[in-house]
C-alpha cells in the first residue's frame, strides 16, 4: 500500500525539548537571572527576566532580554527541524518561553518606538500558535 504525503498542509508543528532542571528552579521561586546564568539556552528564563524589567519600567533592558531570548528559541527550533515558518504550539510546555519572548520582543519594540519591529514579532508570534497570542494579550 502506498501513502501519499499532503503537501498542502503545512509544516508539523515544532516541539521544543523539555529543560526540567531549569522549569523546575523557576517553579521553585529562583530568580530568573540566576536560572538564566546557569542554563543561558532557555528562553523561558529570558522570557522572565524581560517581564520583569518591562513591568518596572525598564522597557531597553526588558528589549534585550527578551531578544536573548528570542535568539536562543530560535537556535532550539532549528535543531528542532523547525524550517523558518509553521505552528509552535503553545499547549506544548517548552514553547512558551519562545513564544513569550517573541510577545515580549514585540511589546519592548513598540514602547521603545520600533515599529515595523514589533509588528513583524506580533505577527510572527501570530503565525506561529494564535493561543499564545492570545492569551499573552490577555484575551
Amino acid at each position: 500500500m502506498e501513502t501519499h504525503e499532503n503537501l498542502l498542509a503545512g509544516p508539523p508543528p515544532t516541539l521544543l525539548p523539555e529543560n526540567a532542571e531549569a522549569r523546575q528552579m523557576l517553579e521553585s521561586g529562583a530568580k530568573a537571572a540566576d536560572v538564566a546564568a546557569r542554563f543561558p539556552a532557555h528562553p523561558e528564563a529570558w522570557a522572565a527576566l524581560a517581564e520583569e524589567y518591562f513591568a518596572a519600567g525598564h522597557a531597553v533592558t526588558s528589549y534585550a532580554f527578551a531578544r536573548t531570548g528570542y535568539h536562543r528559541g530560535l537556535d532550539q527550533l532549528r535543531r528542532a527541524g523547525w524550517k523558518g515558518h509553521g505552528p509552535v504550539p503553545w499547549e506544548h510546555a517548552p514553547n512558551r518561553g519562545f513564544l513569550r519572548c517573541l510577545h515580549a520582543l514585540s511589546r519592548a519594540a513598540s514602547a521603545i518606538g520600533e515599529k515595523d519591529e514589533a509588528e513583524r514579532c506580533a505577527q510572527f508570534l501570530r503565525d506561529s500558535s494564535a493561543e499564545a497570542a492570545r492569551l499573552l494579550a490577555g484575551n
